[in-house]
């Protein structure tokens, strides 16, 4: 855990940025800081959780994807120590059954990397949603429509490979190469 305040006297919005990438961490945090907020950072579960229950954190921004952990178990977790706070999902790995399990579990956005402070200030500032959203007019691809049964899948196991392996009649190793790869967009 760490802090990048200037003083604890002050009264700023406060920030956790959760993510076990290093580097996005730092640019992240510089990003917010010139945006006035007081930043925590954290790079597993237990951290994220330990600094909740030490500050009392106005937003969070967590990654789907943490190392084996996944992100959607901290959103609960977060939501429990600070009923008023704000969560947005960011993912490299994104689909629509991770989507939607990051908000029935509360989370009030979903974003997808890349994303920069500005996106994500945005995404809390819609977080009541938008009626006027832009539909594609253009069906999935297969390769899109076979990313999100694999996720589905995958969150129906609790992120468990083997298990999701099995679940599709395919070879572990198959499942991780395919994981490994960013989802296709349409």
């Amino acid at each position: 855990m760490s802090q990048d305040a200037n003083s604890p006297d002050t009264l700023k919005p406060s920030l956790l940025l959760v993510d076990d990438d290093d580097v996005f961490l730092q640019v992240m945090s510089r990003a917010f800081r010139k945006r006035g907020f007081d930043v925590f950072t954290a790079h597993t579960i237990e951290e994220a959780d330990k600094v909740c229950s030490e500050v009392d954190i106005d937003k969070a921004v967590v990654d789907l994807k943490l190392e084996s952990e996944s992100g959607l178990q901290l959103i609960e977790t977060l939501i429990a120590r600070r009923p008023q706070l704000k969560i947005i999902m960011l993912t490299g790995y994104s689909s629509i059954s991770t989507a939607v399990e990051a908000i029935k579990l509360g989370a009030v956005n979903y974003l997808c990397k890349p994303a920069d402070a500005s996106d994500i200030l945005n995404a809390f500032d819609q977080a009541l949603g938008n009626p006027q959203a832009s539909i594609n007019p253009q069906p999935p691809s297969v390769n899109r429509l076979e990313w999100e049964h694999i996720q589905k899948i995958l969150s129906e196991h609790d992120g468990n490979i083997s298990a999701t392996a099995r679940a599709l009649g395919m070879h572990r190793r198959t499942l991780q190469r395919k994981l490994q790869k960013r989802p296709v967009q349409h």
